[in-house]
């Protein structure tokens, strides 16, 4: 608990019992909140304080009241944490890319760990162990995509960074720091491309200007490079630039005329290259295009890939749901021999296709398009009387309803479920386990539900795919309880009156 808190008004005045905007509270931080803010307790009301430590005292300027919930901001580290470890990046704290880097690597680690368990227990009642967080062999450097929006500055010029925490109000970077080393490249050449072409950045607010997006891939130590624009432009400087300052490239154009939020338009076109590079990971073939989805995280993908594919040895079929360019679904074909994968988008399902032929798992491997919850039904249906294994790896608003509940009633060996999303995680596995259970449309927790399951979990692992952000990636392995094979039944035909032929016959029944 905290110890001698005070509330010290900055504008003068008597504390009157209840905090307000403005207000200052010095106090010990207790904990974390979900996005890996320090959490301060005043008169058992939490202040959620981003870029601050569990066991830190400090000086937390209220900026907002919510009925019995404060947020504020530091203004002085009075007792700093030893887990306190100064950022590597100059605009930490007002780039919304990380919020981490002011905490110790093997305290984030901890922070992932305890993130995990913490919501399945809040949200699902699930007080499982959690399996310590898989810590990333790179801290930094480990992206392998990049997506820079440019815009406009206050004088008009041309700002490349990253957006502030929930806005699109630009944060101009030179490089960052949990990107590739070529980060710093990129930037300085389209910058210099810019420049030199006349073009400008774009403006969200009138629709003015130029180039909207840079995005760029590496794979394999080949650039796959993609610029948005508003409008046409030639593009083919940039390719020559691009290619002196990172190597062999592929540059796409897009164009986006859209007023959302869409990162690429419908409109491609090939300024150098195929537009794709043939790649090889764990065994697979496959092509990577600029809307190819891959981890970003090399080494922690392979790891996390692995594991789940260990998982499928003895299953006769793999169902992979939300299976996107099916490199999931080729890699589990060729351990068990048979998978199926379903996924909504065309055109990733179009590259799950190509990747089955590239890789001869015909008769293998099975790429279906469509919503899941479409499509599961007829799957597992045809699937009947095999040894199953479903892999969930949705996007983070989690599984719709019905899908989790056809998933409980499928009767699947295993089921494995992979979320980058703690808290849909926890609904989506509170139900399959029971231990939420839907009372006139409202989910409630059922603290009886372990024996009437039908799964129990074998292991939960996160992954520390997103060093230096709150982001952690999680694998949940739960295996089907098989009921026992017969009872035993003694019978003592001589001390019965029943029909001796009916007691035999119903003990066979049992069995």
């Amino acid at each position: 608990m905290p110890q001698s808190i005070q509330i010290l008004p900055l504008f003068g005045g008597q504390f009157k019992g209840y905090m307000k905007k403005n207000d200052v509270i010095i106090s010990t931080a207790t904990g974390y909140g979900s996005e890996g803010e320090a959490i301060f307790m005043h008169e058992n009301c939490p202040v959620f304080v981003p870029f601050c430590l569990e066991g830190e005292r400090a000086a937390v300027k209220i900026l907002s009241v919510k009925g019995n919930i404060a947020y504020g901001k530091c203004v002085e580290t009075v007792a700093p944490s030893k887990e306190r470890v100064q950022p590597a990046c100059p605009v930490f704290t007002r780039c919304g890319g990380c919020q981490l880097q002011h905490m110790s690597y093997d305290a984030q680690v901890s922070f992932k760990t305890q993130l995990v368990r913490n919501t399945l227990k809040k949200i699902a009642g699930i007080d499982a162990d959690v399996l310590p967080a898989r810590a990333s062999a790179l801290q930094y450097r480990y992206r392998n995509k990049l997506v820079l929006p440019v815009g406009v500055n206050a004088d008009g010029g041309t700002s490349i960074g990253f957006y502030a925490a929930r806005s699109h109000r630009i944060v101009p970077v030179d490089d960052c720091p949990i990107q590739s080393p070529w980060c710093g490249k990129v930037i300085s050449v389209v910058k210099a491309y810019m420049a030199a072409n006349g073009l400008s950045g774009y403006d969200e607010t009138d629709g003015r200007g130029d180039i909207r997006r840079i995005a760029v891939r590496e794979v394999g130590g080949r650039f796959i490079v993609a610029l948005v624009a508003a409008k046409a432009v030639n593009a083919a400087p940039l390719a020559d630039m691009l290619e002196n300052a990172l190597g062999k490239i592929t540059l796409l154009l897009n164009i986006n005329k859209s007023h959302g939020n869409a990162v690429f338009g419908e409109q491609w076109s090939t300024v150098r290259g195929d537009g794709f590079f043939e790649a090889e990971d764990l065994g697979i073939k496959f092509r990577a295009g600029a809307n190819t989805f891959l981890q970003v995280n090399d080494g922690v993908r392979t790891e996390l890939y692995e594991n789940i594919v260990n998982e499928v040895s003895d299953v006769g079929a793999a169902i992979d749901l939300y299976s996107g360019g099916g490199m999931l679904t080729a890699m589990l074909a060729k351990k068990c021999g048979a998978a199926y994968g379903i996924e909504v988008v065309k055109e990733a399902s179009i590259c799950a296709d190509e990747l089955k032929e590239l890789n001869g798992l015909s008769g293998r491997m099975t790429n279906i398009c469509g919503k899941v919850e479409d499509e599961l039904a007829m799957l597992l249906k045809r699937t009947a009387g095999l040894r199953r294994a479903i892999v969930c790896d949705p996007p983070r608003k989690g599984m719709e309803r019905s899908v989790v509940e056809a998933i409980k009633e499928s009767g699947a060996d295993k089921i494995i479920l992979v979320s980058c999303n703690p808290a849909t995680l926890a609904r989506d596995l509170g139900i399959l386990l029971g231990s939420l259970k839907d009372e006139d449309g409202v989910l409630k927790k059922n603290p009886d539900y372990a024996a009437a399951s039908a799964y129990e979990i074998e292991y939960i692992q996160p992954y520390d795919m997103f060093p230096q952000t709150k982001h952690v990636e999680t694998l949940v392995v739960l295996s089907h309880k098989k009921p026992d094979s017969h009872i035993s039944v003694t019978v003592d035909f001589d001390n019965t009156s029943l029909d001796k032929t009916a007691i035999a016959k119903r003990a066979v029944e049992r069995k």
